[in-house]
């Protein structure tokens, strides 16, 4: 896939953190995102996903802050909807720094410097174990669903260990830091290892109260 050529349009929002390779469902619905989507595919069919730092709510009509890495992303589907909105279907591309904000209205583009990550062997056997070691963990945490995923999570075995690793990281229900530290990783067996860990908190989440009877009643 070509690198990006111009500016590419920034999406910024609370709490989403992409990666590369993972996909991601959005609804478009403002003016401004609506007008961005249609100049993206007349383009280089490439759009930014960014993350809002706190304190956006005060100026999200405006030029809200967010933080200086996200994720360029091309559209894998679209679906322009009767009311003029859009459903899209979005596919990471590259980890990238936000070097210059080019243009501000009616939405903010910029200039991006792309992140490569660190060359990786996929038959490496290490590959193979902290793949298999992740999977495992995603696994034991399917039962909790919305409280430790905000999409269902990849658990099949024969795509990438980064896409692996990455769908797993963007799935999560971390805090978006959490994600964000994840995503500045360089390596793949790094961000394995950091996300694995990290993973693991979740697993430590307090066991639901007992059903039945209100305790401490007669």
């Amino acid at each position: 896939a070509n690198l990006p050529k111009r500016p590419v349009p920034v999406f910024p929002l609370p709490g989403v953190v992409m990666f590369p390779h993972a996909a991601m469902p959005l609804h478009i619905f403002e003016l401004r995102y609506r007008t961005m989507v249609r100049d993206a595919l007349s383009g280089e069919r490439l759009i930014a996903l960014a993350t809002l730092k706190p304190g956006w709510q005060d100026d999200y009509q405006g030029s809200p802050e967010f933080h200086e890495i996200g994720c360029v992303a091309t559209f894998e589907s679209v679906e322009w909807l009767p009311n003029d909105c859009y459903d899209l279907r979005l596919r990471g591309m590259w980890r990238a720094r936000f070097v210059r904000v080019a243009r501000e209205f009616p939405y903010r583009a910029c200039d991006v410097e792309v992140l490569p990550s660190s060359p990786y062997d996929e038959d490496d056997p290490l590959a193979g174990m902290e793949r298999a070691a992740l999977l495992e963990t995603t696994r034991k945490l399917l039962p909790l669903g919305a409280e430790a995923w905000t999409q269902p999570p990849l658990t099949t075995t024969d795509a990438s260990f980064e896409t692996i690793v990455n769908s797993i990281a963007q799935a999560s229900r971390l805090p978006a830091d959490a994600r964000l530290e994840l995503l500045a990783i360089d390596s793949v067996f790094d961000r394995a290892r950091r996300l694995h860990e990290l993973l693991k908190t979740i697993t430590a989440a307090p066991p639901p109260p007992p059903s039945g009877p209100a305790l401490g009643q007669n």
